[in-house]
This record gives structure tokens, sequence and C-alpha cells, in this order.
């Protein structure tokens, strides 16, 4: 594995189609329905494409794969995958891992970019793992390096994991000391923030690596309140809130078939609309919601 590498240039991954048009952020709606690629709109008119943010490990089970009408981007299942096995033993080597990811762009299309098999930060995973925040992130660098050694025509972004800022500056350095200059990437996932998106101290990390000049950053599970508080220092996010909060709730009016709404594309529409809408304007306070579960737009 060589110690320069550096990225191509692509075209920007973050900003784009299905971007928020008074921010420029791009906001992905995380679904477990891959089908839903290739609906446009789902619930909504044909000019409003949603972008879409897709496991992995949902796609990896279809033979016959959707083929999309709207920019989405894949996760890796990293924490479902740690989260369950303490390893990313059970899960693709990083050579099928470029396999699959391979398949979906070429039969899927329309794919943005995709997350490495990376190692996040938070207390409990580090519980699972055993290990401590400094493996974490020389294996997520490490994974990063191969899967790009592999595969350099692939939209693979770079992530960078840790739990205090130090550690974040820390990681940064890490891509540095291996050839990757993070400031000149199209795109920088930000992990192990999904838990406390809407706190200062997310606010603290994604600042101190903008101020490093790491400033197309992506935020992993940042939903309403982080991204009226930390818009400015993100082009792209994504979160999946909606179907936890819909499986707690009986279904919308209109809606029939389904005892909730925690895979319904009318409830994701809507959720997905609240979230552009709250993001347009900047308060350290949650906005007034659309006749939707309250919860939904945590």
């Amino acid at each position: 594995m060589g110690s320069t590498l550096t990225l191509a240039p692509r075209p920007n991954p973050g900003r784009g189609a299905g971007a928020c048009a008074e921010t420029g952020l791009r906001f992905l709606l995380g679904t477990h329905q891959p089908g839903w690629l290739a609906r446009p709109n789902l619930d909504g008119p044909a000019s409003s494409p949603v972008p879409l943010f897709i496991s992995d490990r949902r796609l990896r089970r279809y033979r016959t794969l959707p083929r999309a009408v709207v920019p989405w981007a894949l996760d890796s299942g990293g924490f479902t995958e740690l989260a369950c096995y303490g390893t990313w033993d059970h899960g693709p080597t990083p050579a099928q891992y470029v396999t699959r990811i391979r398949r979906y762009r070429d039969q899927i299309g329309h794919l943005l970019w995709a997350a490495p098999q990376d190692w996040m930060c938070e207390p409990a995973i580090l519980a699972k793992t055993g290990l401590c925040v400094a493996e974490h992130q020389r294996r997520t660098v490490d994974n990063f390096l191969r899967l790009r050694d592999q595969a350099p025509d692939l939209p693979i972004i770079p992530v960078v994991q840790g739990w205090t800022v130090d550690d974040y500056r820390r990681c940064v350095d890490l891509y540095h000391r291996m050839g990757v200059d993070l400031t000149t990437a199209p795109l920088v996932g930000v992990g192990s923030v999904c838990r406390r998106q809407d706190t200062a101290e997310a606010g603290h990390i994604l600042s101190a690596l903008y101020a490093a000049g790491i400033t197309r950053l992506h935020g992993f599970g940042i939903k309403v309140l982080g991204l009226r508080r930390h818009r400015t220092l993100l082009v792209s996010a994504d979160s999946m809130a909606w179907s936890v909060a819909a499986r707690r709730e009986p279904p919308l009016p209109g809606c029939h078939g389904h005892i909730n709404c925690a895979n319904c594309p009318r409830y994701a529409y809507r959720w997905y609309q609240q979230v552009i809408a709250a993001a347009a304007h900047p308060a350290p306070v949650q906005p007034p919601l659309f006749p939707l579960p309250a919860g939904a737009a945590a």
C-alpha cells in the first residue's frame, strides 16, 4: 500500500440535484427500501427528487437491482457490523466491497459516493470491539487506503473518526501522514456524531475540521436540530430518524395497509420536506412541525 495516495478530481458529490435551494446543502434521506431508488419523488412532485442514503447491508441481498432515477449515496453499514459483531470480519472484505460498489454504480446508476468500511468511536462501539480510539482511526484510514488503491475509479470518500475534538485532529493528521490531503477531497465524512448531532460538542468538532481547511463535510446522522445549528459547516448530511419515529406511531391519516409508517414513502417525504425547510432557518430551538408525530423531526 503506497503512502502517496491522492484524490483524483471529481465532480462535487456534496451539492447538486436534491440540494436545498436556500442553503445549497444536500440532505440524503436514509431508507431501508432500495426500491425507492426507482421512484423519482416518493410522495411529492416530479420536480422535487429526493436523494437517498442506502446501506450495502440492504442492497447486497438483491439479485436484480433497482435502476435509480434519483441521486443516492451508499452506506457501508459499519455501525451495524461493529455494534453486532465488534469486528468487520463478518462483513465483506475490501475487495468484495469494491466489487459491490462497482456493481451498484454500473447497474443502479446515479451513485454520488460510497462510505468506506470505517470504525466508529462511540463509547458503546469501543466497548464492543475492545479497541481504543487510535486503533479505530488507524483501521478507518487503512481501509480507505485499501479501497482507493483497489478502485481509484470509484467515488469512495474518506471519513474522519474520533470522539473528542483532538481525536478528530489526530485522525486528520493520520490521513496526512499517509499522503491524503483532506482539504482537497471532494467530500469528507464526519463519523461518530450522530447521537450528539444537535450538541455544542458536535459544533466544536465540525468547526475544528472546517478551520483546518476541510470545508466539504458530510455529517452522518445529522437531522433537524443539528442542521439548524451547524448547516454552514456542512455541504451534505443524512438521517433515517423518520423511520424510527414512525414505528412508534399509528399510520398517517390516509395511509392504509400498514400498522405504522416506518416504511411509508408519504411519511418519509413529509419528514424530508420538514428537514429541508428547517435547515433554511438557523435557530437553537426546534421549529413548529407539520402534523406528524413530534418525535419524527427530533
